[in-house]
């Protein structure tokens, strides 16, 4: 009885645990690739570097889990699968350079965007439905406003530091002039809503081919084998140098074996995984634990500074997304609970139907 109820306890607070872990993941991420970019690696080939070895990652982790898929290529899903390769590459390039221009903590933050993005192209495409005169739908339309809000705060706000571990100022910012420091921050932000954008679309795409090819693990190692083409070629076009290309064993590789095959393997399975027995909605709602931790880690790490600007950006995003998903989460409540009613209804009907003799 004890082990069996260990168990259960275990069951239940997997999902919760998996999700931390990946979170806590993806603002390491955002720490080892701050560090690469500051450290000279150009950000194109750490992308092509990065859906190489995510393809090799999710090829073997779909011999491993999907070996019996019999599910066909067909012409369209061929071409979905070329736009999520090429979107997969705008995504991670837009990412990194908006990252470069501004912080690890600011480009977590923006982040955050992307469910309040993801709904908006979800009533572009029809595949949501907002009835105006419900709560729950209001609840997203005022979730969506706050989200923006509070990147358009992030974006033309910086504020006084709130907290820095630096001793003195940097010689160097203070040559700097105001103006250039916000244009980077501007540009940095447009990168990000970008990639922001770029995201919302690929969910989307995602969501439509795999009901047409349902082996989400074989989808996503086509997907990064047409991104590390893409991106690849991208690189050599950008990128001229052959020193470029050239690892040593220093932080370079490790964001490269790290975005490979921790990120895009490792932790797309351990997501899909939990989509599968919660949804994505509750994958979605540990988002903000991201940011947080990225916060902490770009202060300790780094030596970042924290704005006012982007603790009030970060806080009203954060709000914003909770009152969409608390939205999403209400319609699911009431559409699940319509069947039981209809059959209810039906059966209270047949009991109160006179006998025919």
């Amino acid at each position: 009885m004890e082990r069996e109820r260990n168990n259960n306890i275990i069951e239940i607070s997997k999902p919760y645990v998996l999700c931390l872990l990946s979170n806590f993941c993806f603002a390491a991420f955002n720490i080892i690739s701050k560090l690469t970019l500051d450290n000279g690696m150009s950000r194109y080939v750490l992308v092509a570097y990065g859906h190489a070895l995510a393809t090799l990652t999710t090829a073997l982790l779909a011999l491993l889990f999907e070996r019996k898929n019999e599910s066909k290529l067909s012409l369209p899903v061929c071409g979905n699968i070329f736009f999520l390769g090429l979107l997969g590459a705008i995504l991670r390039t837009t990412y990194l350079a908006g990252m470069e221009c501004t912080s690890s903590t600011f480009a977590s933050a923006m982040g955050n965007l992307i469910p309040a993005i993801t709904f908006l192209s979800a009533i572009c495409f029809r595949m949501e439905k907002l009835v105006l005169g419900k709560f729950s739908s209001k609840a997203q339309i005022v979730g969506t406003v706050v989200s923006f809000g509070g990147a358009t705060l992030m974006t033309l706000y910086k504020g006084i530091v709130v907290i820095s571990l630096q001793l003195g100022h940097n010689k160097r910012a203070h040559s700097q002039s105001k103006v250039t420091l916000d244009q980077d921050w501007i540009k940095g932000s447009f990168l990000l809503l970008v990639h922001c954008l770029s995201t919302a679309i690929l969910y989307i795409l995602q969501a439509k081919t795999i009901k047409k090819y349902p082996a989400p693990i074989a989808l996503t190692t086509l997907s990064c084998l047409v991104g590390t083409a893409i991106s690849t070629i991208v690189a050599a076009i950008l990128d001229h140098k052959a020193s470029s290309w050239r690892l040593s064993c220093n932080i370079s590789l490790v964001a490269t074996l790290y975005s490979g095959i921790v990120i895009f393997g490792i932790i797309v399975y351990v997501q899909m995984t939990v989509i599968r027995k919660k949804g994505p909605v509750f994958v979605t709602a540990f988002r903000p634990s991201s940011t947080v931790l990225a916060a902490v880690m770009g202060v300790l790490i780094l030596g970042e500074a924290l704005h006012l600007g982007s603790v009030l950006g970060a806080v009203l995003i954060i709000v914003g997304l909770y009152a969409i998903l608390w939205g999403k989460e209400q319609e699911k409540a009431k559409e699940n609970k319509l069947p039981n009613l209809a059959i209810v209804a039906v059966d209270h009907s047949i009991k109160e139907k006179p006998d025919s003799k």
